[in-house]
């Protein structure tokens, strides 16, 4: 276990030994929470990884008409 000193503005160095059994890498996003009373910090998922789950963008133009499509039949039956 090594020790890491806090700063005045609450920031640590993160041993790099540790963050080379972890895979962080310098740049590296990572989440911090709370748990029982200690600080854990783990990697953050990569968002590119998630790139396509979804599907492509539509195009602005047929974007815009399947939402006034949308808007005016969610109108008609409110009515």
């Amino acid at each position: 276990m090594t020790t890491a000193t806090v700063s005045s503005k609450n920031q640590i160095t993160l041993p790099a030994a540790a963050c080379r059994q972890v895979g962080i890498k310098p740049h590296d996003r990572v989440l911090v929470e709370v748990r029982d009373g200690a600080i854990v910090i783990v990697s953050a998922p990569d968002l590119m990884a998630f790139k396509g789950v979804l599907g492509k963008a539509l195009p602005p133009g047929i974007e815009a008409g399947r939402k006034a499509g949308f808007l005016a039949r969610r109108h008609k039956k409110s009515r």
